[in-house]
């Protein structure tokens, strides 16, 4: 095999493992003297490669980068449809998480965008290029992801499908790009219709079909918003898209603050505040409806998630003038849409911790599969919970982020594929090509 040692893109940067393999991993445990008649080359150079394409499909995405280094062939793998058709059918599915460093823009945005030659700046880019931080549950390590071909002026939004949504900051028609930061590519979609200012936005990725859903701070004038409209963009493999075309009205009552929309079923969730509740709405019959919240009264930072096909409520109950200890719980909606079923609370040793450090400020949390992770503002400390095994343990901190200096993490669920052909759809859409 052709020894093959280019100058590469390679994603990841910095690999951070904190499992308890040593420095050195299993390697450190071979003996290099004798090596074993099971990893005889005349034997395994023989391997076809089909059977070796299969064995490389499995391979994690920061393991599959590294294998490139190898030769010219497995070089030119991110290149082969049939490898790629081959990745797409076997690879399993990774629950990671990509987190970003988040600082708020909407604090008194619309006045500085009104200043002469729109200096508001980019705070959440700060001159710099952006980068992320994949976090992998499973072995418990961090990576660094550059999006350095990414515009100044945009904020990421949401994800699905191995996509990452951006929206841009500026006030107006929002323009969304679609971006897989493994292999790097950027789609455009066309802008919406209605002037916004920091809509919440949904996003559905299939094999075969994109779904976005904008809504809310609608722009009424330059220096006020309001909640008034969401406008939907759907294209699929069959042939039907529409751009923006469908309309519908939100509910009268209705304060988004999350700015993040959770998809299930054919439907998109967010938390409507003050007072709590569930705001739902149905992609195919285009209509809203709202959802009771359990314990309203008492709810703190809630937030909506997805796990496994089910929605998910995640909030701490604070309910000390009913003699109730604090917690922090997990409810799931039930398959009839309006009732909702406690079912998981944090151990109490944990939540004290928790507690201690969260200090009331709120936390951040984000779930993916049978994942759950909380991070606290203002600190490095996160909690993992494997809903799986009932597990709770505190995660090591994102050794590129400095706790309240350069703001806190927010994160999404994220799955990394090396390649998401379905932003193929979009080519006739004028993609992004800057």
């Amino acid at each position: 095999m052709e020894a093959f040692h280019p100058t590469i893109t390679f994603p990841f940067s910095n690999t951070f493992n904190t499992t308890s393999k040593g420095h050195g991993g299993i390697a450190e445990n071979i003996n290099t003297s004798s090596p074993s008649p099971w990893m005889n080359s005349r034997i395994w150079s023989k391997l076809p490669h089909r059977l070796l394409d299969r064995v490389i499909a499995f391979l994690p995405p920061p393991a599959f980068f590294r294998a490139r280094c190898v030769c010219k062939r497995w070089y030119a793998l991110l290149f082969s449809n049939a490898f790629l058709e081959l990745y797409l059918q076997v690879s399993p599915r990774r629950h990671w998480f990509l987190f970003f460093k988040h600082k708020r823009l909407k604090s008194s945005y619309i006045y500085r965008n009104n200043n002469i030659g729109g200096s508001h700046g980019d705070n959440n880019r700060a001159g710099t290029d952006c980068e992320g931080y994949l976090f992998d549950p499973y072995e418990l390590a961090w990576y660094r992801l550059s999006f350095a071909l990414l515009p100044s002026g945009f904020s990421p939004a949401s994800s699905s499908g191995g996509l990452i949504c951006w929206v841009s900051d500026e006030a107006g028609p929002k323009t969304l790009i679609l971006c897989n930061p493994i292999v790097g590519s950027l789609t455009q979609l066309p802008p919406t219709l209605r002037s916004r200012l920091f809509p919440s936005i949904g996003l559905s990725v299939s094999p075969s079909s994109i779904d976005v859903t904008v809504a809310g701070d609608d722009l009424i004038s330059p220096y006020a918003v309001k909640n008034l409209t969401a406008e939907s963009f759907h294209i699929d493999g069959g042939g039907f898209f529409s751009l923006w075309g469908t309309n519908s009205s939100l509910p009268k009552v209705c304060n988004f603050k999350s700015g993040q929309m959770v998809h299930v079923q054919g439907k998109f969730y967010c938390m409507n505040y003050s007072p709590f509740s569930v705001l739902a709405y149905d992609v195919a019959a285009n209509n809203w409806w709202e959802i009771k919240a359990p314990m309203k009264r008492h709810l703190r930072s809630p937030t909506l998630v997805e796990s496994r096909g089910k929605l998910l409520l995640v909030a701490a109950a604070d309910k000390s003038k009913l003699k109730v200890p604090n917690s922090l719980r997990l409810w799931g909606l039930q398959a009839c849409g309006t009732t909702w079923i406690e079912m998981e609370r944090m151990p109490r040793q944990i939540y004290v911790q928790f507690a201690e450090l969260e200090n009331g400020n709120g936390f951040h949390c984000v779930v993916h599969g049978e994942f759950l992770t909380i991070m606290i503002p203002g600190s490095d400390k996160a909690l993992l919970f494997d809903m799986c095994r009932k597990r709770w343990q505190w995660i090591p901190p994102c050794p590129y982020v400095h706790a309240g200096i350069v703001g806190d993490l927010h994160g999404l669920a994220y799955e990394p594929q090396l390649a998401t052909p379905v932003t193929g759809l979009l080519d006739p859409f004028q993609p992004f090509t800057g």
